[in-house]
């Protein structure tokens, strides 16, 4: 054997395509009702906006014995770039409460943008190493309550700090704390990288989750309904990628939908499990 081959225990698990939908997009007056019809759909799993602890407790029991999982928690912007300290030290402080209904919930973790377009913030090179002094404890906060911090990276039009997933793949390198993870969202993704593939090749172990939308940010499968005579948009290179990572965790709609969830969700889904069979590695 090469000597450079990796050993047998060292490859990363077979990947797998665990298919969700935030939460206001799935039909259902509670998240029970969510639950059975995900399950309908051919999903398995729902993702939540933030959650306090007693929620999260709540939302954990109604979903007991459904077969059905909480994903991340997504939760947004929290100014940890932010100019003034005072403010970046309360965003660390309401990045911890968040974790603690995402730790009490099982989530995956909770998704964070370091700042939009229209927030205060630091120049790249001084806000990347605030950042990286921020994120430390609150990555080992994260840790204790069993959960994640995933950055998302964004597409320019929307935040110019963090388009990429290689640069939220350093950022979590140099924090150096398994609490501090990413995420990829297709839509955004689309804009900024030259390949999806090599896109979640380049998060690598960090990443855990991702927002599914179509070129357009419609349901994957939907983007001939509104563009007839444009390709539809591809999902095979991406997903090779995830399968290339053995990646483990939730993927997520996150889009808006031409007809109605409970007609159009289930032929997306089945659209995504054909492109993810399709993603031969």
């Amino acid at each position: 054997m090469a000597e450079d081959a990796a050993k047998p225990d060292e490859r990363p698990k077979p990947g797998v395509l665990k298919l969700c939908s935030q939460e206001g997009k799935i039909p259902g007056k509670s998240p029970k009702e969510k639950a059975e019809n995900i399950l309908k759909y051919g999903g398995c799993g729902i993702e939540f906006g933030g959650l306090s602890v007693d929620r999260a407790k709540q939302i954990k029991k109604e979903l007991e014995g459904t077969g059905v999982g909480i994903a991340a928690l997504c939760c947004g912007y929290y100014p940890l770039i932010d100019p003034d300290e005072e403010k970046r030290k309360k965003g660390a402080e309401d990045l911890k409460r968040a974790l603690e209904g995402a730790g009490e919930a099982g989530s995956t973790g909770v998704i964070f943008v370091p700042a939009f377009n229209n927030h205060p913030q630091l120049p790249w090179f001084e806000g990347r190493k605030v950042l990286i002094d921020m994120l430390g404890p609150v990555g080992e906060h994260a840790k204790k309550l069993g959960t994640r911090v995933l950055m998302e990276p964004l597409n320019r039009g929307e935040a110019r700090f963090l388009n990429l997933l290689a640069q939220a793949s350093s950022i979590c390198r140099d924090v150096k704390s398994d609490g501090i993870g990413l995420m990829g969202d297709f839509y955004h993704m689309y804009i900024e990288e030259t390949s999806d593939e090599g896109a979640f090749l380049s998060g690598g172990k960090y990443c855990h989750h991702v927002h599914l939308a179509s070129r357009i940010r419609v349901l994957p499968g939907q983007d001939h309904l509104r563009e007839p005579n444009k390709e539809e948009r591809s999902f095979v290179s991406g997903f090779r990628g995830l399968k290339r990572i053995g990646y483990q965790d939730y993927c997520s709609l996150e889009c808006g939908t031409i007809g109605k969830d409970a007609e159009e969700i289930p032929k997306s889904f089945a659209f995504l499990k054909k492109q993810w069979d399709e993603a031969v590695v």
